[in-house]
Parts: C-alpha cells; structure tokens; sequence
C-alpha cells in the first residue's frame, strides 16, 4: 500500500529523525541557546536534504544520526547554526523519539482509516442480514440458530474493541530527550530544567516523555502498542477462518466471489478456493509469532545494549502486515456472497433437532425434573427411526402438556424463529459502532501529524 510507504519506508526514517533534531532546535531557539533563524534553516535544510545523501554519509561514518547530524550541517550557517544540531542529544533520543512519531501518524492516518473501512463493510452486512437465520455452531456440531447479522456483529464488536486499544497504545507512545543514559547529564549542562527541555522538545512533536528511560524509551510503551496490533491481527484471522470454513462445499453458506476468468487449481477445473481468507490466515501465523519478540526486548543489559536492534526495524513488518490483511478483506467483503438457499437447507439438515433445547426448558419449566434425559431419549429416538422432533414430541406421553403450549406450537410453526434475541444484539451493537466509529472518524480528522509548515 502507497500510503504507508509515506510513513514507514527507509525515506520516512530520515525524514521523522530529522523532525525531531528541528523540534530540538526549535526549542533551543525559543530558550535563547540557538541563535534566532536557526529553526528556519533547519526546515529549509530538510527540504534539501536526500535520503541518500545521509546513507552516503553513513557508509562513510558508520553511524546513521551522525551521518545526518554532518548532512544537516552542510545546509545550514556553519557557525552559528551547525554547532547546536543534535546538541545534548544521543541518538536514542532521536530514534527512538522518531520511532514513536512515525507510529503514531500511520496508526491515524492508515491504520485507523483502513480498519474502520472494514468495519462499515461488515456494519452494512449487519443491517442487511440481521434478521437472516443461520445455525448456530459449536464443536463443528449443529447447536441452536443464530442470524447471520448476529455472526457479523460478534466481529464488529471484537475488531472495534482492538482498534480502540490500537489507538490508546498509539497515544501513549513516548519519546525522549534525556541523553545518553536517561539521567539529563549533558543537557544538565545547557539548561537549568533538563526535563522541561525535553517536554518542550516532545510536545512540539506531539508526543510525551515517560517518567523514567535508560538510553532508551522504555520498551512496554511499544509491546503495548504492538500487542495492540497483534491481537486485533487475531480477530482478522478469525473473520477469515470462520468464512473459510462456511464456504466449504458441504456447508455453502458464503464465501469469496469468484471472478469470470479466476482459476482455482491448476488440474482441478470446478475447484472455487477461498485464497484470500486463507492468505490473512496465513499472514497472522507468520506475524503473531513475533510479538514474543517484543516480550523479550523488555531486557536491556544495564542502561542499554543493541540486542533489540534488529526486532525494532522489523515492527514495520508487523504494521505492514496487518495493514494489507485489513484491506484484503475490505475488498473481499465488498463482493462477499451469501447463500440463502444453503442456510435454510442446513437449518432444518438435522430435521430441527436443534428443538430439544427449548423442548427441555420447557419440559422442565413444566416441573419435569428429568427433563434432559427425557428430550435426549427422544432426540435418540428420532435419529434412530429418522423421524423429525416433531413427530416424537406429539408421540410421546411425556410431552402431551408441551404440543399445546403457545410456545412450542409457534416453534412448530417456523422453528428458524428460535434466534433467541440474536436479531436484537445484531442491531444493538451495530448502533453502537456506528456511533463509535464516528468519534473515531473525528479523531483522525482532527489528528495533527508531525511536521513543520512554513
């Protein structure tokens, strides 16, 4: 996807490390350090600089922030400007710092965006099918009947509940400006609060300190975030398992449209595979995985060391990942098919056994203290001569007061009605993430990302 390359390339590195070295700027010029005008040619700088000028640079050095500290200072007054670049700083403090931002713009600028695209996909199957019956499943065995609307809504509720979290793990991502092993030591050096300093930096960002940091931003900001990520990565791969599964051709209920041209085998011409919901599934087992490495980047040795340099470049991965399985969906879901011949065909497929349930209520709603077993005899009864409940249930003594109870005579009359109140909390939560995803929706309009206009 183009939009997230604006964010989380290699070119996006630079650019959000060399904010962040401004905003320092920024800051030092309001407290009178820097000279006045320095921020402005810093902005100006920027907009001469090119990502492969610094990464000659660092051929060169051997050190990224350097490389683009010495880039930096070829842009700007030699004298006057270039000596206060990434003064006090350690790289930490720009990396990580820079990290954070990025983060933080492609969650409401992408991520948010895209998901709440999907979830209207599935609040429009919602109000479309939340009175339409489907049986219910547990086990993989036929329990009591549902409606789709209800189906869709249990992942309305779940996917909305993640973003949440995403956007909450995304607000609380911190930055730092506290030098080299978190204690203020040079900066000690230039200003009389060192953490003033470093809030001033960071709220030009958008962004907040932790209470404490080492080198480094303390690691359970980002685990949060992409735990965050991760388990809502779960509930795509959940949607897409379960359509996988009701698309099987002994089920049919609904699946992948299949395009005029589309092949899916190459020696098995009939074949109608559902690739695209295996492909999120598929991606989610590659990527959950690796959250235990963020778990284990909570161990730093004393105040820093590096052996979590290769797990952070790789969070790209992760975004990236769930980002693509998010709009995977989204155009799968745009042309999903549903079969209502199928539902109805597999609602009554055990000749609506799924009735001992309220047979059972109501038998012992009656005063029947045997009342399982006696419905479960009958059930056994029915398979056994391949008879409908029904015609047990009217065979047996037992039951006499049951046939001529309201409620089993309407039971009779349309079993599909026995949804319980599926239809009521399809709707129910659809009304509630329409109106979330609307302040949702604000949020990211009033989002403000990282930058500095002129």
């Amino acid at each position: 996807m183009e939009d997230l390359a604006k964010y989380l390339s290699e070119n996006s590195v630079i650019k959000y490390q060399a904010l962040v070295e401004i905003a320092m700027i920024s800051v030092m010029e309001r407290y009178g350090i820097a000279p006045s005008g320095a921020k402005e040619e810093m902005v100006s700088a920027l907009k001469k600089i090119t990502p492969e000028e610094v990464y000659n640079e660092e051929a060169r050095t051997r050190h990224n922030i350097r490389a683009l500290v010495n880039v930096f200072q070829k842009y700007v007054d030699n004298d006057n400007v270039a000596p206060f670049i990434h003064l006090s700083a350690t790289s930490e403090d720009i990396t990580g710092t820079a990290q954070s931002l990025r983060i933080k713009d492609v969650t409401y600028r992408v991520i948010v965006p895209k998901t709440l695209e999907f979830m209207e996909q599935i609040i429009k199957i919602i109000e479309k099918e939340a009175g339409t019956v489907q049986i219910g499943r547990t086990h993989g065995q036929h329990a009591v009947p549902i409606t789709v609307g209800y189906l869709f809504s249990g992942y309305l509720d779940r996917l909305g509940g993640r973003l949440i979290r995403i956007i909450e793990a995304a607000d609380n991502l911190r930055g730092k400006m506290s030098g080299a092993v978190g204690a203020y030591n040079a900066s000690s050096l230039l200003f009389d609060d060192p953490r003033k300093f470093e809030e001033d930096v960071l709220e030009e960002l958008g962004l907040k300190p932790g209470a404490f940091s080492s080198q480094i931003i303390e690691p359970e900001y980002m685990l949060d975030y992409i735990h965050a990520i991760i388990s809502a990565f779960g509930v795509l791969a959940q949607i897409s398992d379960d359509i996988r599964h009701l698309q099987r051709t002994e089920i049919g209920e609904m699946g992948e449209n299949f395009e005029k041209n589309q092949v899916g085998s190459s020696t098995m011409p009939h074949k109608r595979n559902p690739w695209n919901f295996e492909h999120v599934k598929s991606m989610w087992k590659e990527f959950m995985p690796r959250v235990i490495t963020r778990y284990m980047d909570q161990i730093s040795e004393h105040q820093r060391d590096l052996t979590n340099s290769a797990s952070n470049r790789f969070i790209v991965e992760i975004i990236t990942a769930f980002t693509i399985s998010v709009d995977r969906l989204v155009k799968q879901f745009e042309k999903l098919k549903i079969d209502y011949e199928n539902l109805k065909a597999n609602l009554g497929k055990t000749k609506w056994m799924f009735l001992a349930e309220p047979l059972y209520i109501l038998l012992a709603k009656a005063g029947e203290k045997r009342a399982h077993e006696i419905v479960k005899q009958a059930t056994l009864k029915a398979e056994k001569e391949g008879k409908d409940l029904f015609s047990i249930v009217r065979e047996e003594e037992a039951f006499k007061t049951i046939v001529k109870s309201k409620e089993w005579k309407s039971l009779e009359s349309d079993p599909s009605s026995y949804i319980g109140k599926a239809h009521d909390r399809a709707l129910a939560i659809l009304y509630l993430w329409k109106s979330r995803a609307d302040e949702i929706k604000e949020s990211c309009k009033n989002y403000k990302e990282a930058g500095y206009e002129e």
